[in-house]
């Protein structure tokens, strides 16, 4: 059984509908003793990083996400979801974020472009993957759908599973463990992104 978490910071209806094509029941959950009871969990977001924080600490469900991830089952964590997985994040000011990954997540460095591009970034882009099981049967480079303005920095390089361009090269899909994460959003990318979600499903 798969549980999104519901912490009002989400798209949860789309996410769902996305199981749904795969034939995938889900529930969206919003009590955090529950979540010790499912085999998996996805932890979307959409909005500001200090917000989805201040939403999750509310409702118990910071301390409930972490519990699972020490249970050893996997946690998919989507866009802003990703992002919460790590240590801080500078967006609004310095936020202290889940830490499940060691690493921190920053605005884009336009300074870094070659050439002027708008932030956020916003459409289809390739993703370049390593050989982790998420995206087994995708070609090395797919195209997915994203839309943010601030990207994740990993410590440990290790803990990068897929990567992005946009000006520069950057982090967009992160895995560590059981703990997992992509920048895009599957629901959203049509059948890579779908595939994405089985994959996750059959881990």
């Amino acid at each position: 059984m798969i549980a999104i978490v519901d912490y009002n910071m989400g798209n949860l209806a789309s996410v769902k509908n996305a199981f749904a094509l795969l034939g995938e029941r889900v529930v969206v959950e919003s009590d955090p003793e529950k979540l010790k009871n499912y085999d998996r969990i996805i932890l979307p977001g959409v909005g500001a990083f200090s917000d989805a924080m201040e939403h999750l600490k509310q409702r118990g469900m910071d301390e409930a996400i972490k519990e699972f991830a020490k249970s050893g089952k996997y946690l998919l964590g989507i866009c802003l979801g990703m992002q919460l997985l790590f240590e801080s994040s500078e967006e609004f000011g310095l936020t202290e974020g889940l830490g499940l990954i060691k690493g921190r997540v920053v605005a884009f460095d336009s300074s870094r472009f070659h050439t002027p591009i708008k932030v956020p970034h916003m459409g289809w882009n390739r993703m370049f993957t390593s050989s982790h099981p998420l995206f087994g049967g995708l070609d090395e480079a797919h195209y997915l759908y994203f839309v943010h303005s601030y990207h994740a920095l990993c410590t440990n390089n290790a803990d990068s599973i897929g990567e992005s361009i946009y000006g520069y090269r950057f982090t967009s899909a992160i895995a560590h463990g059981n703990v997992i994460g992509i920048q895009p959003h599957p629901e959203k990318s049509h059948q890579n992104g779908l595939s994405i979600l089985k994959n996750f499903i059959n881990l």
